[in-house]
């Protein structure tokens, strides 16, 4: 026997030695998990958490049959670090990757080799392991790319960056360049100046005949028909609603000419569209069809009852109008403060739903605080695999708030953001204390003793009470002394210096 089989062979043994309480959690054969990320996808983009204008009937669906967790936190507030926290079940203070970092030609800044993740735990397991969609967390020639990081199978972008044109003209079959006969044209570009805008021709060449996403869903079916006999972990990080706004027409359709809308030239980043409104309001219904394609799947293979699925999104929405985005218009956020980039509610409070027939109740709601990094233990215990987390975790496992048990409050939530200008946050209960502009300061460098001296007099904390302000429009910090002594606290303890991704005033502080 080959090493997988071995490892499924023990696997499977394993299931009949553990306790009752896993045997229930597992059934007769190990458990399938799908992990599905939005893109840039708001806390109010979707049907179960109060969108009105677009329509996602498979995401209604899934929140009718599992449940809603309503104060579920993003690993952070950008793409690869929240991915990073994910992965790994390490909060951004212990992280590897604590910002979205592009190396040349392609690709962003790698995990380590060897990095003890949630892919490489479940393969090594005897889990078939496939990504599809973007990762964001490794080049194509470094240890991080995902066939070094316990996926065996990929496919998708590799570059978070080439993964702003949903018209690609390759994606990475594992190791390989698959080339696609899309027509190659940059995601970043304006209307020459001479165009009439109100011509919805001029826009057709930023399109093209193979559309990045659904290529993707292609394959996540054939890994799930061709893993149907053991046990799989479908990570499926899709490309959208991430700009460039595109869609193919089919889905364009729908919307077009039934929502308020106006031509975007192009002018504020990525490409121009004709109907930027119709256009995200398609891409999020399309993505909501594709998670409706591997259902089916699963409901065709009658694999529904063996599998959890979990619906999430890797941050908050787009700041109104950068590349023709109007989260104004959508409520994306809904009345939460902040957007993608923001460690205030909006950028990382993110919407998210579980299904697993039969041990989660349909149609429930959980407002327990979890986050990105309590995956990792959380998706273990529920597989039988809990001997097999590691030591040192960030994460805490809530998998008996899924299964309707009780669950004491985690005792705090931790983030910090050395991007768009330098940010910190802890949440603790209803409260929650926020740092802005950390790294705005940028002349104490390099003299250390007065960088120590000034950082002190610029780390001023803001303190909301979420549960009567979840909006965050009041600072309740001058009232509040003892908590705020005791989430600095956190603050300080929390943070541990990585070079590769400094922050000058909390390395010091």
């Amino acid at each position: 026997m080959n090493r997988k089989t071995i490892c499924f062979v023990m696997m499977v043994l394993s299931f009949d030695l553990v306790g009752s309480s896993t045997e229930m959690i597992a059934g007769e054969r190990p458990l399938n998990i799908i992990f599905l990320i939005a893109d840039d996808l708001g806390y109010g983009d979707i049907g179960p958490f109060g969108q009105t204008k677009i329509k996602t009937p498979t995401l209604d669906k899934l929140a009718s049959q599992g449940m809603k967790l309503t104060r579920h936190y993003s690993g952070n507030a950008v793409c690869a670090p929240s991915r990073c926290v994910l992965m790994t079940g390490l909060h951004p203070g212990h992280a590897q990757i604590r910002d979205n970092r592009e190396t040349k030609p392609e690709g962003q800044f790698p995990l380590k080799a060897g990095t003890r993740n949630l892919a490489r735990i479940l393969y090594e397991n005897g889990y078939a392991t496939g990504g599809f969609g973007k990762w964001g967390l490794g080049a194509p020639e470094t240890d991080g790319r995902p066939s070094k990081q316990g996926f065996d199978r990929f496919f998708g972008y590799n570059c978070q960056a080439k993964a702003h044109n949903n018209y690609p003209t390759y994606l990475w079959d594992n190791d390989q360049k698959v080339e696609i006969k899309n027509p190659a044209f940059s995601a970043h570009q304006k209307l020459p100046a001479s165009t009439d805008l109100n011509d919805p021709d001029q826009y057709q060449k930023y399109s093209g005949k193979f559309y990045g996403m659904d290529l993707i869903t292609d394959e996540s079916l054939k890994f799930i028909e061709q893993n149907r006999n053991r046990p799989f972990f479908l990570y499926y990080p899709t490309i959208v609603p991430h700009l460039a706004l595109q869609v193919p027409g089919d889905s364009l359709g729908e919307y077009e000419g039934k929502l308020q809308d106006s031509p975007y030239d192009g002018s504020r980043g990525y490409l121009p569209n004709y109907s930027p409104h119709a256009t995200y309001a398609a891409m999020v219904t399309r993505m909501d069809m594709s998670i409706g394609r591997i259902l089916e799947k699963l409901e065709s293979l009658g694999l529904t009852h063996n599998t959890i699925v979990v619906f999430t999104s890797d941050n908050g929405p787009l700041y109104n109008r950068l590349g023709g985005t109007d989260t104004d218009f959508f409520q994306s956020a809904r009345d939460l403060r902040g957007r993608k980039g923001s460690l205030y509610e909006g950028g990382v409070r993110v919407p998210t739903i579980v299904k697993f027939p039969g041990k989660v109740l349909g149609n429930t709601t959980s407002a327990h605080m979890t986050g990105f990094e309590d995956w990792l233990p959380t998706l273990l215990t529920l597989a039988g695999l809990k001997s097999k987390i590691p030591n040192g975790l960030d994460g805490i496992d809530f998998s008996n708030i899924l299964l309707g048990q009780s669950q004491l409050p985690r005792p705090f939530l931790y983030r910090e953001f050395p991007g768009y200008g330098g940010q910190q946050a802890v949440w603790s209960g209803k409260w929650k204390a926020v740092r802005q502009n950390l790294n705005r300061q940028k002349s104490f460098e390099p003299n250390a003793e007065k960088r120590i001296h000034e950082s002190k007099f610029s780390m001023k904390t803001e303190l909301y009470d979420l549960e009567k302000d979840p909006s965050e429009s009041e600072n309740v910090a001058d009232r509040n002394p003892e908590m705020m002594s005791k989430l600095e606290k956190v603050m300080k303890s929390e943070h541990q210096n990585n070079p590769v991704f400094p922050f000058p005033i909390l390395d010091n502080h």
